[in-house]
């Protein structure tokens, strides 16, 4: 500290203004030392990493204003009489303050530093709690069931299904109205499956038409994403997007956890309405065609060819299209394209360009959850997985379709394999090699075997 009754010259006038500084930001850290501990209950029930980032951001803090006297002022040798120090030079003396003035003005920047990460983090911590309110809660899950075969500890299983609510949609949009198309029918149907040693991910689509035993479930009402009393009755031969439609997620969640015996334990319900906004957000995805890609029902789709940047409208219809001229397979184009869709949004969302730009990031983040409904897909949820995944190699992200005989019976709908369909679910809960694989997990766009391409179209319910 400066002597107040030393010559005022510009260097005292330096080092008292330094010291006043420094002054000022010790009574702020006390200021912020108090409000610490009526902080700490409110946020103790927040995740545990930003927590411990304040807890330490708190301790730089007062390690930077409050420092050790070894860090600002070594502790003197007390030399005997035969070693007394020479006198400084005048040289020395102003090396010596240029290096006070150096650590003080370094001690200041860390302050300031700290001061941005702490409101860094409390930002970070009511952004998260922004975006928590923006997902749509709704019941999904039931992870006691009968039907979960024991064990598949720390695995991960996602079931995404796109809700295709004609709710707000638009004329431009071409798919038809709420007053159409009553309800909400699940189109899309994946179950992403993460096993605990995060090596490999496996989705697998299941077709719409996909002929079904769907067991009975309370009737779910999409207006108000809630379930009434009234029990459907249990019905055999219809088809898989009447799970959705009558039961809701629960419906959906309780038929998936039948067939396979696998413990759903997040559901993820894109309403396709808001679809588009996410595209749009990260300045629309890449695309590749051989041919332009004109749907019989919704016009001319993507008139470009090689690889295209599309945006969200056209997004909507490219995944959307099942009358795809000169596309015989009807729904099971329609999955190919989906896949190759979701892959290559999730290849932008996580590029350089979009992670290290906040307008982007945060615009995508906020267009998801606008647009996402379900269970168990919170913040925190969704950054512990990504953090456990973040050392997955793309290459080992598999994208198959559930087996089936890959033709329409008199019923117009697709027949499951079950024997080849049950030996999948069982390599996945088993974390063996996939059945018709080697024990590397298959490259992306490989599908089970059973699924032909050459499947008929298939009519609309």
């Amino acid at each position: 500290m400066t002597d107040e009754m030393e010559p005022i010259d510009d260097s005292t006038k330096v080092r008292r203004k330094i010291d006043n500084t420094l002054a000022r930001f010790s009574a702020a850290h006390d200021e912020l030392a108090a409000e610490e501990a009526k902080r700490k209950h409110r946020l103790e029930k927040l995740a545990a990493r930003p927590a411990q980032l304040l807890e330490q951001t708190r301790t730089r803090l007062q390690r930077v204003v409050a420092p050790a006297r070894t860090e600002a002022e070594p502790t003197k040798v007390v030399a005997s009489p035969e070693e007394e120090p020479a006198p400084q030079t005048r040289l020395q003396e102003k090396k010596q303050r240029h290096n006070e003035r150096t650590v003080r003005i370094g001690r200041i920047s860390l302050v300031v530093l700290a001061v941005v990460v702490f409101l860094g983090t409390g930002s970070a911590w009511g952004m998260k709690t922004w975006f928590n309110s923006k997902f749509t809660q709704i019941s999904a899950l039931d992870e006691s069931s009968a039907d979960i075969v024991p064990g598949q500890t720390g695995d991960e299983n996602f079931l995404i299904a796109g809700s295709d609510t004609r709710a707000g949609a638009t004329a431009a949009e071409n798919v038809g109205s709420a007053d159409d198309i009553e309800g909400a029918r699940s189109d899309t149907v994946m179950l992403a499956h993460i096993p605990a040693d995060r090596k490999r991910a496996v989705v697998i689509s299941f077709p719409r038409d996909l002929e079904i035993s769907r067991p009975a479930c309370e009737r779910f009402d999409s207006g108000k994403n809630d379930y009434s009393t009234d029990v459907v009755a249990a019905a055999t031969k219809v088809k898989l997007n009447t799970a959705y439609a009558i039961g809701g997620p629960r419906c959906l969640t309780k038929w998936v956890q039948q067939l396979t015996g696998m413990r759903i334990n997040h559901f993820v319900g894109i309403d396709f309405s808001g679809f588009k906004d996410m595209v749009d957000a990260v300045q629309g995805v890449t695309v590749h065609l051989d041919k332009p890609m004109k749907d019989s029902v919704l016009g001319m789709v993507i008139s470009q060819t090689g690889d295209v940047t599309i945006s969200g409208d056209q997004a909507l219809s490219f995944v959307r299209a099942r009358h795809v001229i000169g596309d015989p397979t009807s729904d099971y184009g329609r999955i190919k394209r989906q896949q190759e869709f979701i892959g290559a949004l999730m290849t932008k969302v996580l590029s350089h360009g979009v992670l290290t730009n906040p307008g982007q990031l945060s615009g995508f983040v906020t267009a998801f959850a606008k647009a996402t409904f379900g269970e168990n897909i919170g913040v925190d949820e969704m950054l512990t997985l990504a953090q456990s995944m973040k050392g997955l190699d793309a290459s080992k992200v598999n994208f198959m379709t559930i087996p089936t005989t890959g033709e329409a019976n008199s019923r117009g709908n697709e027949v499951l394999l079950d024997s080849k369909a049950k030996a999948l679910f069982q390599a996945l809960i088993d974390n063996t090699a996939l059945p018709g694989t080697t024990p590397a997990p298959t490259a992306p766009g490989t599908q089970a075997s059973g699924t032909s391409s050459s499947a008929k179209p298939q009519p609309d319910q």
